[in-house]
């Protein structure tokens, strides 16, 4: 009988796969490069990656498995000195092409350490560069009736934390619509550690037909280069959440993780432009009007 956290792993490694292949099929030419790593201190992990497809223009479906001494660094964070820490899990961003595709997040972890401490944590969000009402319906209505599966209150619950957390302070807007988000899901005496596991595998097997669904959508609706340069400057606040807020960057670079595979949620390419005000009545005023918390995409 396999120790939990290698049965976890394994099924990360199986869902890092299943992601891949579907991702590549759906593509149509982009292929994924499969690179091994090792970690120093200890484990290490599998990036994949693909550019220059017909459909994504970069993304990363990456699984890692690391353990050693807790870094000074995040001792203060997790409350505990000279700790023996495990942590596994799968990390994934897409962009693409097509500005009227959505770009897509989606991390589903595990962390362990001395003391007995285990839990998981993850979500998925969605950051379209033009906001459709009904693609935000349909992403989160696909989202509340998974986490539904498993407890009533995990997507209101959840959805607050993603508004909270996909934030962008500086520009006073979110990153996306959000989606879902949670940390530090341990066992209660509501909740075994392997019932968060099966909603974790909810969430995680979820991606596939929600992103298929867009790419299947929008793969042959035309775009100009003026809504081409719009995604530029939206893939610059993807950029500027991800350097400064993201608490999955800062855990990969403070632990010694794949300088590329942690990096590999940048785009190929982004704008910085000095002004850019929407036309009154643009799509893209819709768009930048509706970068806020709290509103409500389900029935």
């Amino acid at each position: 009988m396999p120790e939990f956290k290698e049965e976890v792993k394994d099924w990360f490694i199986g869902l890092q796969n299943r992601i891949s292949e579907g991702l590549s099929q759906a593509d149509g030419k982009g292929k994924f490069v499969s690179e091994n790593w090792n970690r120093p201190e200890g484990g290490g992990g599998k990036s994949n990656t693909l550019s220059q497809g017909n459909l994504i223009e970069k993304g990363g479906v990456n699984f890692s498995a690391v353990e050693g001494p807790l870094p000074g660094a995040l001792e203060k964070s997790f409350g505990a000195s000279g700790a023996h820490f495990f942590a596994t899990g799968v990390s994934l961003v897409l962009h693409p092409a097509n500005p009227w595709i959505p770009i897509i997040h989606m991390n589903v972890r595990y962390f362990e350490m001395d003391g007995g401490r285990k839990w998981f944590g993850g979500g998925i969000d969605l950051t379209p560069h033009y906001i459709n009402p009904n693609d935000a319906r349909f992403f989160h209505q696909s989202l509340k009736n998974t986490c539904d599966l498993f407890d009533n209150q995990y997507y209101p619950d959840f959805k607050k934390w993603a508004d909270d957390y996909f934030y962008i302070p500086h520009r006073k807007e979110t990153r996306g619509i959000g989606g879902i988000f949670f940390d530090r899901l341990e066992e209660n005496q509501d909740k075994s550690l392997g019932d968060r596991f099966e909603f974790v595998k909810g969430v995680g097997d979820s991606f596939l037909p929600i992103y298929l669904h867009f790419l299947h959508l929008y793969r042959n609706t035309p775009f100009t280069q003026e809504e081409r340069n719009w995604q530029f400057q939206r893939r610059g606040r993807y950029v500027e959440f991800n350097l400064v807020y993201d608490a999955g960057t800062k855990f990969g670079l403070e632990t010694n993780g794949r300088i590329e595979s942690i990096l590999m949620s940048l785009p190929p390419l982004a704008s910085w432009p000095v002004t850019i005000v929407p036309e009154a009545g643009s799509r893209e005023e819709y768009t930048q009007k509706n970068l806020v918390k709290g509103l409500n995409w389900t029935d």
